[in-house]
């Protein structure tokens, strides 16, 4: 993206002369914005001074770490579908949001974060809280512009919020110097239609869309991975429509969970180095592997050399950088998930494949014979986090809105909870990022208010955020909670005893007394340690009107299968 020039082929005509402070918030209210998470400071002080005046517009969520804000922004527009809007102060407040910066780009969520920046005349003079916010974060964002001038605010912002939304989502940062956000101007603003230099919707190749049906009706044993890329264009509904006139299994990747009901007769589970069995091994063994919405990340396809070399390869994907850049396709369509369903399905032909569709239900059942039976309904007195999951499941029968933070619980969440909603799956994906769970969940719920909103979370990823329990108690937002408590980083554990001969280093955790840290931020709370209490734990827990937390203390060693190594062919996932 280029940040030299801001250009816009209209502009209006009615101006009002405002500070540049007070031009942000009229811009963020041009596009339809009413919520923002961030936390104040030197530099950014003149827009919170404005902000002042605008609270009966803008409801802001001061969280207690940039970072927590930033976080709370993704899961408000990963809720929402909206654009998460994020402020922070210069220096180490603009450096705080950059693990949130990395995580949106990679999942693919919509942010625009404006930052404080010292005075245009101190740039580059190491002043106090100065920091090279551009340079930083442009590894990170989809696009990052420094306004320096007041009458650059308008167009900066407008520019922002299309190219976070457009084409394949992504965050943005606004750079704003404190003179320009404190300099008088002529005010008008006009939204961005149309940047020059930027195409986010590539024209659909109708010649590769008949080569892809092509193939599929000559497949004997089609199979079909979505991803998140399904959600981000709102097409559950054609992917539902195609795979069923098409009779094709259909698996999905961890983002691309809720897109289509667990409970669908063709979706036969998720692929990754923890999925199912069934799918991982059948990508190996179908003849047309059609990928949408998803990026051959190295979780799904393990060793590349081996990745369904039996098969020809369909790829839909809307970036065009990802086509062909781990697993090389047969057919790419180049284009929004939602426009290329819609072109193949009256092109693909109604078809049976209840025999390979077969395969794919015996290894179903070998799974939970060998896997699953076990995990949930385990000999040991101790819970397990399959078992607790799977409980949580059936108490709110998949239509809870849930998010995860990073490790054994993400998986187990991933493989227990039969998610029968769309939007109803929030996680680090790409980035896998401890800490991230507890601020989405509260970005979620003011996205999503009328979605019970659950946040699953292990006892290491809970501490690294954890003061953000202060926002939940300050707005009372109804956020449920559950720490999976292992004492251990389990996943790690779970390497270091597989991979490691049990030399578990720096993985035990010495936690504090979760009881009582949430009850010292007004939040309810029980512990449960028994599986004899947790069916009533259950329903006090859900059942409290406000925020709520539960703790269930699991099985310590308990590991997750199936299980790909890195770097391993995915058809030969352990079973144990």
């Amino acid at each position: 993206m280029e940040t030299s020039t801001l250009e816009f082929a209209v502009k209006s005509k009615e101006t009002e002369t405002i500070l540049g402070s007070e031009a942000v918030l009229k811009c963020l209210l041009a596009e339809g914005v009413d919520t923002i998470f961030g936390y104040p400071g030197g530099a950014i002080m003149p827009i919170y001074d404005s902000l002042f005046g605008y609270d009966d517009q803008i409801k802001h969520y001061m969280a207690r770490h940039e970072q927590g804000a930033i976080h709370a922004a993704q899961g408000y527009a990963r809720a929402s579908g909206k654009t998460g809007v994020c402020f922070a102060t210069s220096g180490p407040g603009a450096t705080n949001l950059i693990t949130g910066l990395a995580d949106a780009q990679i999942d693919s969520t919509p942010l625009v974060c404006i930052t404080g920046q010292v005075a245009s005349h101190l740039l580059g003079s190491d002043a106090f809280q100065e920091t090279d916010v551009i340079g930083i974060s442009m590894p990170v964002t989809k696009w990052n512009f420094q306004v320096t001038k007041a009458d650059e605010i308008p167009a900066a912002l407008a520019r922002a919020f299309y190219i976070a939304q457009q084409g394949r989502p992504g965050p943005v940062v606004i750079d704003i110097t404190k003179d320009a956000q404190q300099e008088l101007f002529e005010y008008s603003y006009e939204k961005c239609a149309h940047i020059r230099s930027y195409a986010p919707y590539p024209k659909l190749n109708h010649e590769a869309i008949g080569k892809a049906a092509a193939l599929i009706n000559e497949a004997k044993k089609p199979f079909l991975i979505f991803g998140q890329g399904v959600t981000l264009s709102g097409a559950e509904k054609e992917l539902k429509n195609f795979i069923e006139k098409g009779h094709i299994p259909a698996a999905s990747t961890l983002l691309g969970l809720s897109a289509l009901s667990t409970k669908h007769p063709l979706y036969v589970g998720y692929t990754g180095m923890h999925g199912n069995y069934g799918p991982n091994l059948k990508t190996n063994e179908c003849d047309v592997l059609i990928a949408v919405g998803m990026r051959f990340d190295d979780r799904v396809t393990g060793d590349l050399e081996t990745y369904a070399k039996n098969s020809k390869v369909i790829h839909i994907e809307l970036d065009e950088a990802e086509i062909d850049k781990n697993v090389k396709t047969d057919v790419a369509i180049n284009a929004d998930a939602k426009e290329a369903l819609e072109a193949l399905l009256p092109l693909v032909k109604q078809a049976d494949h209840s025999e390979w569709l077969a395969e794919f239900k015996a290894c179903e059942k070998i799974e939970e014979e060998k896997v699953v039976a076990k995990a949930i309904a385990p000999s040991t007195d101790k819970m397990t986090m399959a078992e607790v999951i799977s409980k949580l499941s059936d108490k709110t029968n998949g239509k809870s809105m849930v998010l995860t933070d990073v490790g054994q619980h993400q998986m187990m969440t991933s493989r227990y909870y039969q998610f029968d909603q769309e939007r109803s799956h929030i996680t680090s994906g790409g980035l896998g990022t401890m800490g991230f769970c507890l601020p989405a969940a509260i970005g979620a719920k003011i996205g999503a208010p009328d979605r019970e909103v659950i946040a699953i979370i292990g006892d290491g990823g809970f501490q690294m955020t954890l003061q953000e329990m202060a926002l939940i108690m300050e707005y009372q937002i109804p956020v449920k909670i559950m720490i999976l408590n292992n004492e251990f980083l389990g996943m790690v554990r779970q390497w270091q005893q597989l991979f490691f001969d049990k030399r578990y280093s720096f993985t035990k955790m010495e936690n504090p007394d979760f009881i009582k840290l949430s009850e010292a931020y007004n939040i309810p709370a029980q512990k449960v340690v028994d599986r004899k209490e947790l069916e009533q734990a259950f329903d006090n827990w859900l059942g409290t009107s406000g925020p709520s937390l539960l703790e269930v203390v699991v099985e310590k060693e308990e590991n997750v299968f199936p299980m790909v190594p890195t770097g391993s062919c995915v058809s030969k996932i352990r079973l144990e």
